[in-house]
């Protein structure tokens, strides 16, 4: 016999949100494996000590970051998309029937911090990434598109590859790999070019 899925819209008297979200999923991973206390510390400076609370630096954070990983650049988008996705509320710290931030205190909240303060965080969070083994840096990917030059064999030349620059992680630096030999063309189109010149240099009046 056929099925048919009937649906009600009924209210849920036992609901927990972390129980709904699996062990392995990634949000979840996130959250556990970083310690995410050091950024209320290190933003405490611009807020004033009276008022209304604000949005929790942690909360801001964690929605910026989630911007970045789920490609939104919109913060009205961003909020709608967090309210849609149980592991990502789960991740900020929300039920599913809190409300979250409005999108114009996000914007509101990015003005508030200068850009050294967004540097120096991004790099406490990488660090931590690298060493929960959460990031990987044996995979390289390439965005190109074929494109057709108009230029001659005989400019071909060998460069020689620019000089290795430090690279700074959390205030300690980090000295990248020698880099290899960098040509302006493939190894096989300035063999054939090299090949090419010297049987015009032997040939006779050459």
């Amino acid at each position: 016999m056929q099925g048919h899925k009937q649906f009600v819209d009924k209210v849920v008297l036992r609901f927990r949100l972390s129980e709904r979200v699996p062990k392995h999923n990634f949000y979840r991973r996130l959250g556990e494996l970083l310690d995410w206390e050091f950024l209320r510390e290190q933003t405490r400076s611009v807020y004033s000590h009276t008022g209304q609370p604000s949005l929790d630096p942690v909360v801001f954070f964690k929605l910026v970051l989630v911007g970045r990983l789920e490609n939104i650049v919109s913060d009205r988008r961003l909020i709608e998309q967090c309210a849609l996705r149980l592991d990502i509320l789960f991740f900020l710290g929300y039920e599913v029937d809190e409300d979250l931030p409005w999108h114009s205190t996000i914007s509101r909240t990015r003005q508030l911090y200068p850009a050294a303060v967004f540097e120096h965080l991004f790099d406490q969070v990488f660090t931590q990434c690298v060493r929960a083994g959460l990031v990987a840096g044996d995979t390289q990917v390439v965005d190109s598109a074929p494109v057709k030059a108009a230029a001659s064999l005989d400019s071909l030349r060998e460069k020689q590859a620019p000089a290795a620059s430090s690279l700074t992680i959390a205030g300690k630096p980090v000295t990248p790999a020698p880099a290899a030999a960098v040509h302006s063309a493939p190894a096989h189109q300035l063999r054939r070019e090299a090949t090419r010149r010297a049987k015009r240099q032997a040939a006779p009046g050459g």
